[in-house]
């Protein structure tokens, strides 16, 4: 019975890894500029609002990953349609598309290198 759990709690892990994967994509600099440019998109600033002001992708709208609102902000948007997401160097928006899975999106692209790295 025991080794009966272990394999469920495995396969339950394992399976979500791989759901992230599939919804989750890391786009490089290049191919996020392309992808939101001259386009209405959900693009999201998941730093914070200090960090926002001092310099942002054009279009987008800033939601604090540490916020205690956070999961609100987000279940305005249209989950059915793709969201763009970004922080400063691409953790925070690692963190932030795990959750927005677990929310529910289904197409998710997140800046690889983050602000940092965009061009």
């Amino acid at each position: 019975m025991k080794y009966i759990i272990i394999i469920t709690f495995l396969t339950t892990l394992l399976g979500s890894n791989s759901l992230d994967r599939n919804v989750v994509k890391i786009l490089s600099s290049e191919e996020f500029k392309t992808q939101i440019e001259n386009k209405s998109v959900q693009l999201i600033d998941v730093r914070t609002p200090k960090e926002f002001q001092s310099g942002h992708i054009t279009g987008a709208e800033n939601i604090d990953f540490y916020s205690d609102k956070f999961a609100f902000e987000f279940n305005k948007l249209d989950k059915d349609k793709a969201v763009y997401v970004y922080c400063r160097s691409g953790s925070r928006s690692n963190k932030a598309s795990k959750k927005l899975v677990e929310l529910g999106f289904i197409e998710i692209y997140d800046l690889k290198g983050g602000f940092l790295n965009y061009k």
